[in-house]
């Protein structure tokens, strides 16, 4: 049941995100450290939320790995 809610909650807050982007069409600049580029807002909520989702992922990933393996070596 839990994974059902933390799924819905999750689509939930991508679709809103996208949804938001969708109705920005303006143009804004980011600047990197060695390039400069536009895009438009849509792109930019897209690219930072997917982003922050695979870094969500592999953080609660690595995690959960690192608490199987820690009670192994304990014994």
């Amino acid at each position: 049941m839990r994974l059902y809610i933390t799924v819905i909650l999750l689509v939930v807050l991508l679709v809103t995100a996208f949804i938001f982007g969708s109705q920005n069409n303006q143009l804004i600049t980011l600047n990197y450290m060695i390039a400069k580029t536009e895009i438009s807002v849509a792109a930019a909520v897209s690219l930072f939320t997917s982003i922050g989702f695979f870094l969500g992922l592999l953080a609660v990933m690595l995690f959960k790995l690192l608490k199987i393996i820690k009670p192994k070596n304990s014994k």
